[in-house]
């Protein structure tokens, strides 16, 4: 196993996923607000199958989409981090950010607040020479955070996991070089990692 990455931004720590995080967790992937650009919600089991994975790749890598915990509430809203995409993309292999919250957290800044600190890991804790993002060609809200995060619009492509016909089938790329992102000016802190496990955030990392 490798060693596991957790961290902490103003308002959030990322981390590792707990069985408790699953009603929660369940509650955001059936509400149609959240879901709107995904072909169906997620059932119960669909939902927790999905935090289990994430779970257990979290466990394999170190690193993945890491449950979001707000420090105000110590409730999960939803989850934000590095993800390695099926293979059929058509600009696979690659590691993507991503993230899904809660409905009533939307428009706080969350999204943009975790996913640099993300991007912070991905670029200088494990190298990555490029960090990539895509969503529903309608999703705006997330394409407008991906445009806060310095990405930069590459096309479109048909995501072969959502059904031919589907009106959200048609997605838009995002893309991120780490010498582009270098470059760009440090407007937010860098993220507090926990070095162990079993710490929370201790030792704050530099950009």
């Amino acid at each position: 196993m490798a060693e596991l990455i957790e961290f902490e931004t103003e308002r959030l720590c990322l981390r590792q996923w707990k069985f408790s995080d699953r009603e929660q967790f369940a509650a955001l992937n059936s509400d149609p607000r959240v879901m709107a650009f995904f072909p169906s919600l997620l059932t119960r089991g669909d939902s927790d199958a999905m935090a289990e994975h994430c779970q257990s790749l979290i466990g394999e890598r170190g690193w993945g989409f890491w449950a979001a915990e707000s420090k105000a509430t110590q409730e999960i809203i939803g989850f934000i981090g590095l993800h390695i995409p099926i293979p059929e993309l058509p600009f696979s292999p690659c590691v993507e950010v991503g993230w899904r919250l809660a409905f009533q957290y939307w428009g706080k800044g969350f999204a943009t607040e975790a996913a640099q600190g993300a991007l912070h890991v991905g670029f200088e804790q494990l190298s990555l020479p490029e960090i990539v993002s895509f969503c529903a060609v309608q999703h705006f809200k997330s394409r407008a955070v991906m445009e806060r995060l310095g990405m930069r619009e590459s096309g479109t492509f048909e995501h072969p996991s959502v059904p031919v016909g589907s009106l959200f089938r048609q997605h838009c790329l995002y893309r991120l070089s780490r010498e582009h992102w270098r470059a760009m000016p440090c407007s937010t802190p860098a993220p507090q990692y926990a070095p162990q496990s079993t710490a929370r955030c201790a030792a704050p990392g530099t950009r």
